[in-house]
């Protein structure tokens, strides 16, 4: 195993008697229900996976209104021969053609149309196909390096001395702010740092270029706010002797674009959900999972943990009633991530505290709940979320309830821990409440850290049944998706998806934003960097 994964194991044995049988059969109903959405994404492509091709082949930059060469490249290739073969068969035919001396200028004569392209065929398209190879191979070396150097600053600083990993959010708009902000939160204790991204990004079809000082309730994710931030909390790293680890957001339109460039300059987490993008920001369902799929890919290959989004389900529908949703979407989307390459140790599958807390024994049902995927999922660092929809703006009330969360994480072995604010629903946090809100982690953490080695919950007492009965409630749902019969050739997971299943949001397979953005591959499609990611090596 890797220095750059959770540890100690050890401590999550089974506190529930839950019948294996079921819990293989939720396994065998969720791979069945994914299964045609992967054959989907291997038999298409989409403008970003295209443009995330050639970032890997070293093409950056934007021209004066701020539009990334990569979009002009691709754009210009689809409007002369289509993607439906891949952007770097045509691209490199027209370098080994003499029509610009390196993919920069080639852009740039795509974008005053000054360039030709043409589908190559025979040795010409071999050669073509040869040259992209070699040429993609540096970026994908790259984030080789950069998971190692990963593996010996861990080594060298050392990893958090306890579980689970405290998380927070810092989101100012301006990353000349945002720097010395998550520099504090790592002082104060904080062990994974989230420059949340601007509103709106995820629904941009390129990636801002260059550091950035200007956003909306977050900072917007670019190479070079990658790098500045990185750079940063390798500083502090040192300075504590722990090594910080760094989030951002691989989700949206960019997914594909925005994973490759956090592996190319060593983050450590993504969010990245099989279906956020499809339920609250209506992205297209098949745009969505072909993106995902790739983007996996390069965490996989990059050593980065990905965080997925089911906490956002209980926002709009209820968590008491929506509870086996939760459960069916981890199951999807560690499916989908082992399909695509990732191990257990990056699986930071979702799951929030949003019980409403006037319910009777809503603790008790948290706990379940928090147990129940600790059990499902005992390899994977699992990401526990605060409570957000039920904060009313009354900061003690709050911070009660923040403890309490806390208190659920100790006692049931949770590895990833998003701090919880006061301030929720009130303002973005100041310092000082990001200061408080880590007071109240340290001293749960500190008086009740151990407690899940003494926590077991009584055999057939309340938790252990309310577990059964979400688990069941899960299991009935992945039969009805996947014996739902449809149109012939349908997907049943996109029908389920498009019929509000998940988070009561509607969202059918063919609208959205993003779906023109969506190629079907024919034959002969090359891509060097699945050629490379899936042979998983760059020699």
């Amino acid at each position: 195993m890797s220095t750059a994964t959770p540890s100690n194991r050890a401590k999550h044995k089974p506190k529930l008697e839950l019948d294996p049988i079921v819990i293989r059969k939720a396994r065998s109903l969720a791979r069945k229900a994914g299964a045609p959405v992967v054959k989907l994404a291997r038999t298409h492509t989409t403008v970003s996976v295209e443009r995330a091709v050639l970032r890997l082949a070293g093409l950056s930059g934007a021209d004066h209104d701020g539009v990334p060469w990569v979009n002009h490249l691709v754009d210009s290739v689809r409007g002369e021969v289509g993607l439906e073969h891949g952007v770097t068969t045509p691209v490199f035919d027209a370098l080994r053609r003499g029509e610009a001396p390196d993919l920069l200028t080639l852009a740039q004569k795509s974008a005053a149309g000054s360039v030709s392209f043409r589908l190559p065929q025979g040795r010409e398209g071999s050669a073509a196909q040869s040259l992209a190879l070699r040429s993609v191979k540096p970026g994908m070396a790259r984030i080789d390096k950069n998971r190692v150097t990963r593996d010996r600053l861990i080594k060298r600083h050392g990893d958090p001395k306890q579980r689970p990993w405290i998380y927070l959010i810092v989101a100012t708009g301006d990353i000349y702010e945002d720097i010395p902000q998550a520099q504090t939160a790592a002082r104060e204790g904080a062990d994974v740092i989230a420059v949340i991204r601007s509103t709106g990004q995820s629904l941009l079809d390129f990636v801002p270029e260059g550091a950035t000082r200007e956003g909306y309730a977050g900072t917007y994710a670019t190479q070079e706010n990658f790098r500045l931030m990185r750079a940063a909390l390798d500083d502090v790293s040192k300075e504590l002797g722990r090594y910080i680890r760094l989030v951002n957001y691989a989700s949206g339109l960019c997914m594909p674009e925005i994973a490759t460039m956090a592996g190319l300059e060593r983050l450590d987490m993504m969010l990245n959900d099989s279906m956020y993008g499809i339920l609250f920001r209506d992205i297209n369902p098949i745009r969505t999972f072909v993106d995902q799929r790739f983007s996996r890919q390069i965490h996989a290959r990059a050593g980065i943990i990905i965080n997925t989004g089911e906490d956002n389900y209980l926002t709009t529908a209820d968590a008491v009633d929506a509870a086996h949703t939760v459960t069916v979407s981890q199951l999807m989307n560690e499916y989908f991530a082992k399909e695509a390459g990732l191990q257990d140790w990056q699986l930071g599958l979702g799951h929030a505290f949003e019980i409403n807390p006037d319910i009777p024994d809503s603790f008790r049902m948290e706990l379940a709940q928090a147990l129940l995927a600790r059990q499902l999922f005992p390899n994977a660092p699992l990401k526990w979320m605060p409570p957000t929809k039920h904060m009313t703006g009354d900061v003690f009330r709050g911070y009660l309830l923040d403890g309490f969360f806390n208190l659920v994480g100790a006692m049931t072995g949770q590895d990833i821990l998003l701090v919880g604010m006061m301030t929720e629903a009130v303002v973005t946090p100041f310092l000082s409440d990001r200061d408080l809100a880590l007071q109240n982690v340290r001293y749960v953490l500190n008086a009740a850290g151990n407690l899940s080695e003494d926590f077991h919950p009584p055999r057939d007492g309340f938790i252990q049944t309310r577990a059964r009965q979400v688990l069941s409630e899960a299991v009935d749902l992945l039969e009805r998706i996947v014996d739902d019969s449809g149109e012939p050739g349908s997907v049943p997971l996109l029908r389920a998806i498009g019929d509000g299943t998940f988070g009561l949001m509607k969202r059918p397979a063919d609208a959205g934003k993003g779906l023109d953005g969506v190629v079907k591959r024919a034959p002969g499609y090359d891509n060097p960097a699945t050629t490379l990611l899936e042979a998983g090596d760059t020699k």
